[in-house]
């Protein structure tokens, strides 16, 4: 890497630490929206809103038993893997790291939840589809969150982009990605732990290229079958994804040394409680038995800050 960018990165890494961020994630009670603006979303700064969405109909009522009393035999779309990574790296029996999608499948809610307690090591179920299934799938559920969320709508003057579900266990991990998304996460049940890293240190945060592949189950057996191109931005001549390549929570720093550098924070968000969490900034995600969750996504402005990050990105060669 050329010597002045690496100095430069170093500058940027050394002066985030001392003025950007914090030693911590902030927490609050109530936000307005002049104070979310102000403190958070012009610095591109997440924080957690501690009882956010205690007092929502959602979060009395939806569990497990709540689903199954009410909405037994409603047919879901879900995500299955034999390993719980969805949309992550997974290797094949030749030892080929793919970027691998989940199975879809429909399923009555009593399935789902029958495969999510029988906890089998190579069935994993996840409800994830992220097309606003909340208000496409599951309609009947809105009455019970409210329809965006106020101080962020009138901070971003606009209404959510998606409204989002999401329901699993611990055993389904969201690998550490970015989004171009301002992300209002609220814990209905259960609880979310997030390890996030600023955006400012991509520098440091590795990626490699992989070829597309999708999870299939025939007869009980597992397999990893690879696709053809897609026709979107996201992949190059080759068809291959660009994607985070190490585990934030194991990372093997022999293999890159660099990622020591990145300001790592761990943040657990409890059942009732509402994570702001800014577009780009990187983020991994696991979860306790049983979670409920709804996010919030609002789309991001492309402003200053993501010319900025292309232009980091661009100085990294990342692509």
């Amino acid at each position: 890497m050329n010597e002045t960018f690496c100095d430069a990165f170093l500058t940027l890494n050394e002066e985030s630490k001392a003025l950007y961020l914090s030693s911590g994630i902030n927490e609050v009670e109530s936000l307005t929206s002049l104070q979310f603006q102000r403190d958070y979303v012009s610095k591109n700064i997440p924080v957690i809103i501690r009882g956010g969405c205690s007092l929502w109909p959602a979060t009395q009522k939806w569990n497990q038993k709540y689903f199954r009393e009410h909405f037994l035999s409603k047919i879901v779309t879900v995500a299955i893997t034999p390993n719980g990574l969805a949309d992550g790296i997974t290797k094949d029996d030749d030892d080929v790291e793919y970027f691998v999608m989940p199975q879809e499948v429909d399923m009555t809610m009593s399935e789902f939840l029958d495969a999510l307690n029988e906890k089998r090591q190579d069935l994993i179920p996840y409800i994830q589809r992220q097309n606003s299934n909340l208000t496409e799938d599951f309609k009947e559920l809105m009455s019970d969150v409210d329809p965006d969320v106020k101080f962020a709508s009138e901070a971003f003057d606009k209404k959510p982009d998606a409204i989002n579900f999401w329901m699993g266990d611990e055993r389904a991990v969201t690998s550490m990605h970015k989004d171009p998304y301002e992300n209002i996460y609220c814990v209905i049940d259960g609880y979310k732990e997030f390890t996030l890293i600023p955006p400012t240190d991509l520098p440091f945060v590795p990626y490699k290229r992989y070829p597309q592949a999708e999870f299939r189950r025939d007869n009980e057996k597992w397999s990893i079958v690879p696709i053809k191109q897609l026709e979107t931005s996201s992949f190059d001549a080759s068809g291959e994804l660009p994607w985070i390549c190490i585990d934030p929570l194991n990372p093997d720093l022999n293999k890159y040394p660099e990622f020591e550098k990145a300001h790592k924070f761990k943040v657990r968000v409890n059942k009732g409680d509402c994570l702001y969490l800014p577009s780009l900034w990187f983020h991994r995600v696991s979860q306790s038995h049983g979670c409920i969750a709804v996010n919030y996504w609002y789309d991001m402005e492309f402003d200053i800050k993501y010319c900025y990050f292309k232009m980091l990105e661009t100085m990294c060669k990342k692509y």
